[in-house]
């Protein structure tokens, strides 16, 4: 396992609509996690959702194994999910809920998780690849040959999420193990800055070297287009 140095910067920002802020972030460079939660919107307390994930992710014991630590990401939000499906119950109310989005890293390895819309790209040679894949209905559309990704930052059911915290019994978390190479830049953003900026354009924001100045920069771009949603991103680098 090579030894491999971590940076990293987050931001959010309520958005230029909404009232309340619903995203949640985690950087915990020390102990290479970090996280991205995206309260559902329409829906009731999508910020309790969201705090109550990162919280439960901030409190996990931080083993050296990432396979380890990676099962103690999913058993932790399953307990969220749990929590959240009871409280939905107890509150009467049809829905709480909230996407969310990890990356574990050890040395050269990581893994990256998630439920929902909210993404994780990786930028590596001046290059964005996008490496979760949302699990969305326009994404579905997309996936069927029957929306361009142009169409779906703007279709009028773009917000309804297939997978998140709180919407089933059971949380299914996708993942992708990844190998880093010094360089690497990851994003982890809410789905309030990829409905407002196409990759190749958050990707020519990746390139610059200060991930503090990325993540600002991010949020500015959603921004000067209205931000009608709340904005989230945090950028990792590998050095």
């Amino acid at each position: 396992m090579t030894d491999l140095q971590y940076t990293a910067a987050s931001y959010s920002h309520v958005g230029m609509v909404r009232k309340i802020n619903e995203d949640a972030c985690l950087d915990l460079t020390w102990a290479g996690l970090w996280a991205v939660a995206d309260g559902m919107g329409g829906h009731a307390a999508g910020d309790y959702v969201s705090s109550l994930a990162v919280d439960s992710l901030r409190r996990l014991p931080m083993l050296d194994s990432l396979a380890e630590f990676a099962d103690e990401v999913r058993d932790g939000l399953a307990w969220v999910n749990l929590t959240v499906r009871e409280e939905t119950a107890r509150r009467g109310v049809a829905m709480m809920g909230s996407t969310v989005v990890v990356l574990a890293a050890r040395g050269d390895q990581a893994i990256g998780l998630w439920a929902g819309d909210s993404r994780l790209y990786r930028l590596r040679g001046g290059r964005i690849e996008r490496l979760s894949h949302d699990h969305s209905y326009v994404q579905e559309l997309q996936d069927s040959g029957l929306l361009s990704e142009a169409e779906a930052r703007v279709h009028p059911r773009g917000n309804i999420v297939t997978r998140a915290i709180g919407v089933e019994d059971h949380l299914e978390l996708q993942a992708v193990a990844l190998q880093v190479r010094p360089g690497d830049t990851f994003l982890l953003c809410s789905d309030g800055l990829t409905k407002t900026a196409e990759d190749l354009e958050i990707g020519e924001v990746l390139n610059h070297a200060d991930p503090y100045q990325i993540v600002r920069s991010l949020v500015h771009l959603g921004l000067t287009r209205g931000a009608p949603d709340n904005i989230t991103a945090v950028v990792v680098k590998a050095n």
